[in-house]
């Protein structure tokens, strides 16, 4: 890769958590280590971070976020945002601004304008299940096209985009595979009692998630299939609701929601299949650590995302139709049932390491913003 020396601004809305302000962070870490200088701007202030700003990263923190109660209030509000980033950026003088999920990819357009610099909007979500007010719809709608290039992390994305925003020609632009992985809190030691096989979910407890699905499906297959036990990973709003289920299905024996943890690749060591269960997903950041670990995976073919990770057939399974219980509960059933081909897609499954490096992903941002164009 050749050595591209750019100041680059990075607009997202808070650090609070989550996979775009993750991958914000890395990419700021990754380029201000190529010898770029490198900014890191948030409506919300500096307190609110969740992940640390590497080192030789410049912070600008605006503290302008807050709920806005009605339409005129949030109009000011959005008015004050894109104020304070526009001088921001009149004074700072980056040579690319790049705008993260569609708040930020808005403010980035609106501000920059005439700033001299390149303009890079991104989408994080599928369009379709994100819940968006109208108002940013609209203004997605006319800023997208003022943008001097749109990445999306799918295909299915990128495509959408096409469709619904006249001028916009989306690129895509995975997220990179963390590997290895990292090490943090809280750290829970996994369960492990010889003779026992695990299937392992992760994610928010949010019904997108289909951890209802899923518990439905493993129903089918707990009798049939004695040693082998499930563990979904994760923290959110349906807790209560999938105990209640997981109980009703009388699998409190075998159902295990221990909560979130941060020493996963210890988790990952510890699990014979890994299963995706979600209705929707934008690039699941997860699947990716699960194949990179080495472990055959399963998911249903939502819209985007798992189709464009998983080779059917040589390293997982594609279930369709989405977030049918008997279906999942059958392909899953052949994997339980099969160690040879659980260790034929796990042999292939760790190809995501080099498919989705950090070398690779990065090669095409830089592209981006020099202007060419990746796909």
């Amino acid at each position: 890769m050749k050595q591209t020396q750019i100041d680059l601004m990075i607009v997202i809305h808070s650090l609070r958590g989550g996979g775009a302000e993750r991958v914000a962070v890395d990419m700021a870490a990754y380029w201000q280590a190529r010898g770029c200088r490198v900014a890191l701007v948030t409506q919300t202030t500096a307190d609110q971070d969740a992940y640390p700003i590497p080192e030789g990263v410049v912070r600008y923190a605006l503290g302008l976020a807050a709920n806005s109660r009605g339409m005129v209030a949030a109009a000011w509000g959005n008015w004050r945002r894109y104020w304070a980033l526009r001088r921001l950026i009149r004074r700072h003088r980056p040579d690319v601004v790049l705008g993260m999920m569609t708040r930020g990819s808005v403010m980035a357009v609106m501000a920059g304008r005439g700033a001299g610099c390149r303009i890079i909007a991104t989408e994080h979500t599928h369009p379709p299940i994100q819940r968006l007010p109208q108002a940013w719809q609209k203004l997605r709608q006319r800023t997208y096209p003022q943008a001097d290039a749109v990445v999306a992390l799918t295909r299915g994305t990128a495509d959408w985009l096409g469709a619904h925003l006249p001028g916009v020609q989306a690129q895509v632009i995975p997220n990179a595979v963390h590997w290895p992985l990292a090490d943090d809190e809280p750290r829970v030691v996994p369960p492990q009692v010889p003779g026992r096989l695990r299937l392992l979910a992760v994610g928010r407890l949010h019904p997108v998630k289909g951890f209802d699905c899923l518990l439905r499906a493993f129903a089918q297959l707990a009798r049939v299939y004695p040693e082998w036990d499930l563990t979904i990973l994760g923290e959110g709003p349906e807790r209560a609701a999938l105990e209640s289920l997981r109980d009703e299905l009388d699998l409190a024996d075998r159902v295990q929601l221990p909560g979130r943890v941060g020493n996963m690749a210890a988790w990952y060591a510890a699990t014979d299949v890994y299963v995706l269960s979600s209705q929707a997903e934008g690039l699941s950041n997860t699947l990716l650590e699960a194949m990179a670990s080495g472990l055959p995976c399963i998911a249903f073919d939502c819209d985007t995302g798992p189709r464009e990770i998983i080779r059917e057939g040589i390293d997982g399974v594609l279930v369709r139709p989405v977030q049918d219980a008997e279906a999942l509960a059958g392909h899953l059933g052949q994997l339980m049932s099969d160690p040879a081909l659980r260790s034929r897609f796990a042999s292939r499954a760790t190809d995501v390491r080099d498919r989705f490096s950090t070398a690779r992903i990065m090669a095409l941002w830089e592209q981006v913003f020099e202007g060419e164009k990746v796909n």
